[in-house]
């Protein structure tokens, strides 16, 4: 990123939400973190992420669940923005806009994007010109998954789920994700997970062979037998009634269901957008769930675009 911050004073970004096509939870650690093995795939749901110039830090919310969105310095992106400026000297000030359409406190990392959203926005309106390996320390510091949001696609995530290393994926997958009001705290699922497997050796996490050779392939089939949250029992235990959403979806020809990272959203793998609309509409008459959203596969991470800038941030696979 060359352009001075002189020319800039408003950058706009998008971001995609995410999906766990594998989520492999380690013991817990001695200082409270999980070790995790898990494979990120991007869907086509974007929030935008506006970045304007401004004499006061300040956060503005609208769209998709904004009405639960904190917009103060709880925030994820409003943390993003004061630790760039904070790390890197920055004098100036911003006004952050996200317009969302990830839904919120649904497992889909759309607080995490937002908050990547926000780096990569600050560094240009800001004129810093860091790194990748630089904005994805900045990343790991405000959440696991946040460095993902930075690179997209398909990604293998270790350690926390900060490591990230783009992963090779062929093919279009079609989703139909299931949402309910109801959410699931994050910590509060991790701690279930630790309470149901006490007293059972829990070995280190390691990625499935199966799962990578089919999103290589481009093999929807072997996905849908790969897929596996190690979070799920927890969720479910949770919020019990997500259980029959999920029997009752896969009854109606979905290949597979699986809780999304740590819930409460149902993600339901299809065979094609036709047949994801279809279950969409058999569970809509129903009182399962509390809203449905289509995706499918996306290669892009976030998207930069100004009028003085225009710039894709993406890793090429290994």
């Amino acid at each position: 990123m060359t352009a001075s911050s002189a020319q800039i004073t408003r950058v706009s970004v998008r971001v995609p939400a995410k999906v766990n096509l594998e989520l492999c939870v380690g013991p817990r650690r001695a200082d409270g973190f999980h070790d995790l093995a898990t494979t990120f795939h991007a869907v086509d749901l974007f929030d935008q992420v506006d970045v304007t110039s401004a004499d006061e830090f300040s956060l503005t919310v609208t769209g998709l669940g904004a009405d639960v969105v904190p917009c103060d310095e709880s925030n994820l992106a409003w943390r993003a923005a004061q630790l760039m400026a904070t790390s890197y000297g920055v004098d100036g000030r911003c006004a952050i806009a996200i317009r969302k359409a990830v839904p919120v406190a649904g497992g889909m990392a759309g607080g995490s994007a937002d908050a990547a959203a926000t780096l990569v926005a600050c560094d240009a309106l800001w004129g810093l010109g860091l790194s990748r390996a630089t904005l994805e320390e900045l990343a790991a510091q405000l959440g696991s998954d946040v460095p993902f949001a930075l690179t997209g696609g398909t990604a293998l995530g270790t350690g926390r789920g900060e490591k990230i290393v783009p992963v090779l994926a062929t093919g279009t997958y079609h989703w139909l994700f299931a949402l309910t009001h109801e959410g699931l705290s994050t910590p509060a699922v991790y701690a279930e997970c630790d309470r149901l497997r006490e007293g059972h050796r829990v070995p280190e996490p390691s990625p499935s062979d199966g799962l990578l050779a089919s999103v290589r392939s481009g093999d929807v089939h072997g996905v849908a037998v790969a897929m596996h949250n190690d979070l799920e029992p927890a969720a479910l235990s949770l919020m019990p009634r997500l259980r029959a959403l999920m029997e009752f979806g896969l009854e109606m020809g979905a290949l597979n269901a699986m809780v999304s990272g740590s819930g409460p959203t149902v993600a339901f793998l299809m065979a094609s957008r036709k047949d994801a609309v279809a279950l969409r509409n058999v569970l809509a008459a129903g009182d399962l769930a509390d809203d449905y959203v289509l995706a499918a596969s996306t290669p892009h991470g976030i998207r930069l675009d100004d009028v003085q800038l225009r710039c894709v941030l993406r890793r090429e696979p290994l």
